[in-house]
């Protein structure tokens, strides 16, 4: 807790808003996504989803293949906990939204489905887009099913399967993931193995979203490597998050961005 407390000062000190950025490309998603004030329709849906799942009083047992978790001590989780402390938050949910419809990618993965409140954001950013979201722990990726058709995301392809065994079986060649989200293992090791995996799949508009990248030192050490690998181009923080982009006509340059 402290030292995430020492990187979120660290990251206020640095950090700045559009006003401070130069690339017109980070101006506009800054300016036309990021601070979208606008009440969104869609918004109430995700309300709704996160609504159901706090209501759910029911425990279910959790495989954890991941770095472990800062709340739960014991694998026997209540839902509605899960959904409180675990989940994406509100604010976030709604800025993948954003995110999502803004650049409307065609496909999608989504490494660490949990119990979908990120996946609904993306499902609901672009109804046309083909969504495969990755789960490790069975009985997790069951009430996420059970979500996803209750709310009709019938674009959604749920796949239960420890993200290395996914990724061992993954031919990149026929695959072309325009979004990739991660929250999965947070661990350096994990987060790295997963960015080499998925290297060959970039395209010029690919997008890559790293959630917790300030979450232990190892995984800053993995942010940093991946800012400095040289197909990276355009790296944003905004503490939670680290997004990548692999525009090859942009300058490499790396933004930390309030949100």
């Amino acid at each position: 807790m402290l030292f995430q407390l020492k990187s979120y000062l660290k990251f206020l000190w640095h950090s700045k808003n559009e006003h401070a950025v130069h690339s017109p490309f980070v101006f506009s998603l800054l300016t036309k996504c990021f601070y979208d004030k606008k009440l969104k329709p869609e918004y109430a849906v995700l309300r709704k989803y996160r609504n159901t799942l706090l209501a759910n009083s029911n425990s279910i047992e959790v495989t954890d293949f991941g770095a472990g978790s800062k709340v739960f001590k014991s694998n026997t989780r209540v839902v509605a906990k899960i959904a409180r402390t675990a989940g994406i938050s509100t604010k976030r949910a709604e800025l993948l939204f954003r995110i999502t419809r803004y650049l409307q990618p065609e496909t999608i993965l989504e490494i660490g489905t949990s119990l979908g409140l990120a996946t609904s954001a993306l499902a609901l950013g672009n109804f046309k887009a083909k969504i495969t979201t990755v789960e490790g722990c069975p009985n997790t990726m069951a009430l996420a099913k059970s979500q996803f058709q209750a709310f009709h995301f019938d674009n959604v392809n749920p796949i239960v399967a420890e993200f290395s065994n996914y990724l061992s079986d993954f031919k990149p060649s026929n695959f072309d993931f325009k979004l990739i989200y991660f929250d999965g293992n947070h661990s350096k090791k994990a987060t790295l193995d997963y960015f080499e995996a998925l290297l060959p799949t970039i395209t010029n508009d690919t997008l890559w979203i790293f959630d917790d990248i300030h979450w232990s030192p190892e995984m800053e050490e993995a942010w940093e490597i991946i800012q400095n690998h040289p197909k990276v181009t355009v790296t944003i923080d905004t503490f939670q998050w680290g997004l990548i982009f692999f525009r090859r006509e942009q300058p490499k340059q790396h933004f930390i961005i309030r949100t």
